[in-house]
C-alpha cells in the first residue's frame, strides 16, 4: 500500500522513518530498511529538492527532518501519521527495530503481550 502513495516502498519506509523519530542521518535509515546508504541519500535528496523535508550537520554527520515551514509538509505528514498509526503492533517492531535511547529500568513493555 505505502508504495503506491509514495511510489517507492522505500520512499515510504523513509518518511516513516523520518515520522517516527523526528530527525534520522541516512546511514540509520538505510540500516533499518536494509538498503544502501546511497539509496537512501538519492531518495533524501529528492524529498529536501521538493521541499519537504531539510537537512543539518550535526558534526560531521548530515540529519534530515521535516520541514515545518512548506506548506506541503503539514498534509503530507498527516498523510505519513494515518500509515503510521494504521501500521500493526508487529510492523511497527520489525520497521522501527532501533531505539532512539535506552529504556529506564523497570519500564514495562506496552503493547506485549508477555
Amino acid at each position: 500500500m505505502i508504495d503506491k502513495i509514495f511510489g517507492t516502498e522505500k520512499a515510504g519506509f523513509i518518511l516513516l522513518y523520518l515520522y517516527h523519530y523526528g530527525e534520522m542521518h541516512p546511514r540509520a535509515i538505510a540500516r533499518g530498511i536494509e538498503a544502501s546508504v546511497s539509496a537512501v541519500q538519492n531518495q533524501l535528496k529528492k524529498f529536501e529538492d521538493a521541499g519537504v523535508i531539510v537537512s543539518k550537520t550535526v558534526g560531521r554527520s548530515r540529519v534530515y527532518f521535516f520541514n515545518k515551514k512548506n506548506p506541503l509538509t503539514k498534509p503530507l505528514m498527516e498523510m505519513v501519521g494515518i500509515v503510521h498509526s494504521s501500521m500493526s503492533l508487529d510492523d511497527k517492531e520489525r520497521l522501527f527495530k532501533q531505539r532512539a535511547r535506552p529504556r529506564r529500568a523497570g519500564k514495562p513493555v506496552i503493547g506485549r503481550v508477555q
